[in-house]
């Protein structure tokens, strides 16, 4: 199974108190700088059409974080399939493996986000890489299951993923098999779309975006006789943190926008709250955010242990 890099974005930076860290730390100037090494075949149109991935992203963010960090990735991926030496000692030429990045964080940190804007860069680097994007919310039980077990207020929590499925997943798509199958999940019916599949056909490279596949305090089996964490599958792992009030602004901003959307949909999860005013549809989604998202937030707190910026 594969190792994996862990990268920490800050808000707000948390200084190293000694005169000693295996760590790189970065702050957005120097970060920035490091462009003068990319050599990206994206146009500035094309950057600036990135912005359509999400309205609050600026130009300046693509330029001083997002492309540095696809440049990053790419020397990564570039050095993991130029072994040459070690594809031959282990009789492995020409077997291509897909290169797994990870992105996780709390909810509403901007994972989906960051997946999308990184898929977009990477594959447009001279390598022409084909890249794929998948959500572990496509791995969330469906509602009436949760429903079932009385899990549906714990909707987001590692009880409410079907992990083993998640695993059969990840085992497929590092073993090079062609058309890996996973759930469809829609945030506008806020469940697993029936009938609908997502088929991942031995990318380059493929992102896989979601709370909790960092945690590694329990071992799952893949077949009752490997036991692995979902972490085992990831090349490179990015977690992405901010303060807890700036996370809850967030939260609170997105739940507004999944509001207004609703009310051009009836079908749609939140259609209900779309008949709210604004203060009313606040105060529920601060309410939310207590009962559900801080009590998550506390469950993956201890992931902070191991990134140190």
């Amino acid at each position: 199974m594969a190792g994996h890099t862990i990268i920490l974005f800050m808000i707000k930076v948390r200084h190293n108190t000694y005169n000693f860290t295996p760590y790189l730390t970065f702050n957005r100037n120097t970060w920035a700088k490091l462009h003068k090494y990319m050599h990206s075949s994206l146009t500035k149109e094309e950057i600036i059409k990135l912005q359509c991935i999400n309205e609050d992203i600026s130009l300046a963010e693509v330029l001083d974080i997002y492309l540095p960090l696809s440049s990053l990735l790419n020397y990564y991926i570039s050095f993991s399939s130029s072994n040459t030496e070690l594809e031959q000692f282990m009789s492995t030429e020409g077997q291509r493996i897909p290169y797994i990045i990870g992105i996780t964080g709390s909810v509403a940190v901007g994972k989906s986000t960051t997946a999308r804007v990184l898929q977009s860069l990477l594959s447009h680097w001279p390598e022409n890489r084909t890249v794929d994007l998948i959500t572990t919310d496509s791995f969330l039980y469906p509602n009436h299951v949760l429903k079932e077990r009385d899990l549906l207020n714990k909707k987001g929590f590692p009880q409410s993923y079907d992990i083993k499925s998640l695993i059969n997943f990840l085992f497929k798509i590092k073993s090079g098999v062609h058309n890996v199958t996973a759930p469809v999940y829609s945030h506008l019916i806020y469940d697993i779309v029936p009938y609908k599949k997502n088929i991942i056909d031995k990318p380059d490279i493929m992102l896989i975006e979601g709370l909790n596949i960092l945690q590694s305090s329990h071992y799952y089996y893949y077949d009752d006789i490997y036991p692995v964490v979902i972490s085992d599958f990831i090349d490179f792992s990015i977690y992405i943190d901010a303060p807890q009030e700036i996370l809850k602004k967030w939260y609170i901003k997105r739940f507004l926008t999944f509001c207004k959307e609703s009310f051009y949909h009836p079908n749609s999860y939140f259609y209900h709250y779309a008949q709210l005013s604004e203060p009313e549809a606040i105060a529920i989604a601060k309410k939310l955010w207590l009962e559900i998202n801080v009590p998550n937030l506390e469950k993956i707190f201890y992931l902070h242990i191991h990134v140190l910026v």
